[in-house]
């Protein structure tokens, strides 16, 4: 009777020394890259953003941040460069750190007639 238990350990023990290294060899989270509900929360949005915000971007200072704020709304990034708000070179300086978010249609908004 005691060598059953044994021969059971000697089988089972293999399986689970396999599945606990594979589960330490297979990462869970990436911590070395942002997701990307966290990437988008963390850039500046060209639709809300205040004039001291849009200052600290690089080569934005108080005329571009103006022309941004008159400008508005975008419906893309982009619409700083083809709406000549600024130049290309210094959108290029800045694309990675801004958004131009959509606001949400809400129930109070009249809608468009028909």
């Amino acid at each position: 009777m005691n060598s059953i238990p044994k021969k059971l350990i000697a089988r089972i023990l293999p399986l689970f020394l396999a599945f606990f290294l594979l589960q330490a060899a297979i990462p869970t989270q990436s911590f070395g890259a942002p997701a990307p509900e966290a990437a988008a929360a963390d850039k500046l949005d060209l639709n809300t953003a205040t004039k001291d915000q849009l200052k600290a971007l690089p080569g934005i200072g108080d005329v571009y941040s103006q022309k941004i704020i008159d400008g508005r709304p975008y419906r893309t990034k982009l619409d700083l460069v083809h709406k000549k708000i600024i130049p290309q070179s210094t959108y290029d300086k800045i694309k990675d750190q801004i958004i131009a978010k959509q606001p949400k249609p809400s129930a109070m908004t009249p809608s468009a007639p028909k």
